[in-house]
């Protein structure tokens, strides 16, 4: 790397060729690649290095000498700080055929696997989707001011200071001065820690995390602004297991979402799992059932269920499903929703799925289907069992398409299963994650 006389390294000026699985813009240097934010594809840019390693590098955009055609103004005016997004400079419909790009990489790479067919991308509304997120939130004396937002981009350790938000569910978006000046009000204000949104169809819940005690006159305040703002306010004073519903007061304290081309309502607390993108949600579960092509005599598992958002919609279909769920609330939860929605062909199941045998949980059953929608890790101790229980079709769902690559691998390499088909789903509009999904086959 070439520097000046102060041993700052000049700016470089480079050719972009293609993202990084995390946005990125690529530039090969010298033979090293070289990452540099806000760069894109067919772009000519100078830059200014940052950082140097053996085979890698980082740089900071300066200026862009040749602007690429599917560049866009970033429609948030935080977002160049702000680390809760890093694609917004994309234009989306872009966006997601770059993830299926990685996808597509990933699975070849990492798996030495090919789809026989590529899926087209499942897309929703890419603006104020976002129905789940975690605001930190911190009380900054010298500003006599709460901030509340996501971290910055550039340094964790800061909260960016946002006055909105225009991936949030709108209502969140539109209220986050009225939250920053709620938080200002406060005796506590400096022991609020975070404040975790999630919305359903038609309630909106916040969650504050607070680090001590609260006074009557703070609880009376947040009861005020829940009842004015239409929100359901909930406190967590310590672990999960502490939140609980402060105003307005509930039969329950669970929010909804539908699934209305399956005629099912979920009933879900606040602090449950759920998508982040109610919409494209819908679209995904649709996918889903139309590539595990159902049938009334079905027996269909369906493993990491989660309260049975696929499970229900399966059960419209097939003869039987078995969920399994490694957590023991969530499995109650799923339970609550089959008999809310009066579906009795669904028996749901506690264990922890990356411990267990396959074929003990599943026996005297003949597994005709198989949904698998694990965590970030994957499902690498299932797919290792799939011989075991050998359903004939397997539909594979996944947030971290490194994993599902690797887990491609094994089902298509030791385990006789053919990859007939592989996409990506919008779930994470403008950000570098996608969700994906993998049909397959037994051989």
């Amino acid at each position: 790397m070439r520097t000046n006389k102060q041993g700052t390294a000049h700016p470089i000026q480079t050719h972009i060729t293609h993202l990084s699985h995390d946005g990125r813009g690529i530039a090969t240097i010298d033979g090293k690649v070289t990452f540099i934010q806000g760069a894109l594809p067919d772009e000519i840019i100078t830059f200014q290095p940052i950082r140097s390693k053996k085979q890698w590098g980082e740089g900071e955009l300066i200026e862009i000498l040749q602007t690429s055609p599917q560049r866009v103004t970033p429609h948030c005016p935080h977002y160049h700080i702000c680390g809760g997004c890093s694609l917004q400079h994309l234009d989306p419909s872009q966006q997601i055929l770059e993830k299926q790009t990685w996808l597509l990489e990933l699975l070849e790479r990492m798996g030495q696997v090919t789809p026989d067919q590529i899926l087209p991308p499942l897309r929703s509304e890419p603006w104020h989707y976002r129905s789940k997120a975690r605001l930190s939130t911190r009380y900054v004396a010298k500003k006599q001011k709460t901030l509340i937002g996501f971290r910055e981009r550039s340094n964790p350790r800061f909260i960016t200071e946002i006055g909105q938000c225009p991936i949030l569910h709108a209502a969140v978006d539109s209220a986050l001065p009225a939250l920053s000046e709620l938080v200002d009000s406060l005796d506590s204000r400096s022991t609020i820690a975070q404040i975790e949104v999630a919305a359903g169809d038609d309630q909106v819940a916040l969650i504050f995390r607070h680090l001590a005690a609260l006074s009557p006159e703070d609880i009376q305040r947040l009861s005020n602004f829940a009842e004015q703002s239409g929100f359901y306010v909930f406190l967590q004073p310590k672990g999960p297991d502490t939140i609980h519903l402060l105003s307005p007061s509930l039969p329950e304290p669970y929010l909804t979402y539908t699934l209305p081309a399956h005629d099912l309502r979920f009933y879900f607390h606040p602090s449950d799992f759920t998508q982040v993108n109610l919409n494209l949600n819908r679209n995904m579960v649709d996918q889903a059932l139309s590539l595990l092509d159902l049938n009334s005599e079905h027996t269909v598992l369906d493993l990491f269920c989660g309260l049975g958002n696929f499970s229900l919609p399966i059960a419209r279909k097939a003869k039987q499903v078995i969920g399994i769920e490694g957590c023991e609330k969530m499995v109650k939860r799923a339970e609550m929703n089959a008999t809310r929605n009066a579906i009795p062909n669904v028996q749901f199941l506690s264990a922890n799925l990356f411990e267990s045998n396959l074929a003990t949980l599943c026996r005297g059953h003949s597994i005709d289907r198989l949904l698998l929608d694990p965590p970030r890790s994957g499902a690498f101790e299932i797919v290792q069992q799939m011989d075991t229980i050998a359903p004939p079709r397997i539909v594979y769902i996944s947030c971290n398409p490194a994993t599902l690559a690797r887990d491609a691998g094994v089902l298509v390499h030791q385990k006789q299963y053919r990859l007939v088909a592989a996409g990506v789903m919008d779930m994470f509009p403008h950000t570098a994650h996608v969700e994906s999904i993998a049909v397959f086959e037994a051989t």
